[in-house]
């Protein structure tokens, strides 16, 4: 193996939509679970984390949607107050970049790319390139995100390994040729790893 891909969300770093929605109680009346659908699910979220609108029009459209008494500025830092370490992840980095290629490989938009970059700066420099799926226009695990990724892999996809949360993004890096790592809260990811066959010093 050359290559190893890592995920940022609930792998990097963990993640929770639940403190921005908190923070919008005080700019909206429109219910939690309302809220959530609007900001994260359904063609909006998808076309923001797919790079397909931008941060501006993104805000225009849930502020019309949910009646927002609160300025840009406000609203983006609620939105993206939702990141924390991982400190199993975050200490094993360097370790593994003495030995591999790291590419990040993350769904996310914009601004949530904006804030994570700053926080987990010193972590992310041992990655060589960070794959978002705003930027390469495409989401895991929809084929061309991993196609697009592997440009940035230096190996072949046999070389590859994928460390994600979610399964079904597992499966289509399977499909694609890699190696999947299932990483999920509580494990130690270098006994994931060593399982897979990645030896770790």
């Amino acid at each position: 193996m050359k290559t190893i891909f890592l995920d940022f969300g609930n792998v990097i770093g963990f993640f929770d939509h639940g403190r921005a929605l908190k923070h919008f109680a005080r700019y909206t009346d429109v219910p939690h679970t309302e809220l959530e659908t609007m900001l994260y699910g359904g063609t909006l979220g998808d076309d923001y984390d797919s790079g397909r609108i931008t941060t501006h029009q993104y805000l225009e459209h849930v502020k019309k949607l949910a009646n927002f008494r609160c300025t840009d500025e406000e609203f983006l830092t609620a939105y993206t107050d939702i990141f924390w370490p991982n400190p199993d992840v975050c200490e094993l980095v360097p370790v593994l970049a003495k030995k591999y290629r790291l590419v990040l490989a993350s769904n996310t938009n914009d601004a949530h790319y904006q804030q994570f970059t700053k926080m987990f700066a010193p972590v992310l420099s041992h990655l060589q390139h960070l794959v978002a799926s705003h930027v390469v226009g495409a989401r895991k695990p929809r084929p061309e995100f991993y196609q697009r990724a592997q440009e940035w892999a230096h190996a072949e996809p046999h070389e590859c390994v994928f460390v994600d949360d979610l399964p079904k993004n597992i499966a289509a890096a399977v499909a694609h040729g890699w190696t999947g790592v299932l990483y999920q809260s509580g494990d130690r990811l270098a006994d994931k790893l060593r399982a897979a066959g990645v030896p770790i010093e």
